[in-house]
């Protein structure tokens, strides 16, 4: 639109400049957190909870029980018949410091033809109480009948021991392995009290195990109620 002028009897056209105006484009609002879809990633949840620290302890505490139980039981039960091993826990000193009281003694068949001086084997003394003595030998005896003598000698002990055995079996039990200190808890397990006592504690860790998995199942309902 332009105005007009009366000039000289003259009409002028005088334009009229407007500015131009940039539209502004003003974000859309975004949606309440309310509204948010459900398939979004994550939308209308909250983070998962962690387990407290106790209920770690106790967890780990249990499996960690359950996996020394299960190894021992493998060991002491389950290997001797399976694999035809002995095991035998040392009472004396005699033998140290190879062997040591509380030491477990692994044991394996050996042909008595084939031992020799410098084996430890486990045998039954033919004196006394006919206990099982785990001793070095020192000197083997071949009858010309076949019948084999063997001495005998803790490590640490100053003297031979005071007997002559005589091999009756075909096979003796030589020494294999030594696990240390493991006999100490096998008496102690042994004991009345350390068993009821493992007894109760048993009990008590299935009785929190169970309490644990109940606060857990409480705990995961409750952020279902939550997140509906």
């Amino acid at each position: 639109m332009s105005n007009v002028i009366a000039a000289g009897g003259r009409h002028r056209a005088v334009p009229t400049t407007r500015s131009a105006v940039t539209p502004v484009t003003r974000p859309a609002p975004s949606p309440p957190s309310s509204a948010l879809s459900a398939d979004g990633p994550g939308a209308g949840s909250q983070p998962p909870r962690r387990p407290g620290l106790l209920r770690r302890l106790v967890s780990l505490l249990l499996s960690l029980l359950m996996v020394v139980s299960m190894v021992a039981f493998l060991f002491l039960a389950i290997g001797p018949h399976v694999l035809g091993y002995r095991t035998s826990t040392m009472l004396t000193g005699s033998m140290e410091p190879d062997i040591s009281p509380g030491d477990v003694v692994v044991t394996a068949p050996r042909p008595a033809a084939d031992i020799k001086v410098g084996d430890v084997i486990s045998y039954q003394i033919p004196i006394e109480d006919h206990r099982v003595e785990t001793h070095r030998i020192t000197e083997v005896d071949r009858a010309a009948d076949g019948t084999i003598s063997i001495r005998t000698k803790g490590d640490a002990n100053p003297n031979v021991d005071p007997w002559t055995a005589v091999l009756e079996e075909d096979t003796v039990w030589e020494v294999q392995a030594v696990v240390p200190e493991v006999g100490h808890v096998i008496r102690a397990m042994r004991s009345p009290v350390v068993h009821h006592v493992v007894k109760w504690v048993a009990v008590g860790g299935l009785i929190l195990l169970g309490l644990t998995s109940i606060w857990g199942r409480s705990n995961d309902d409750e952020d279902e109620t939550v997140d509906a």
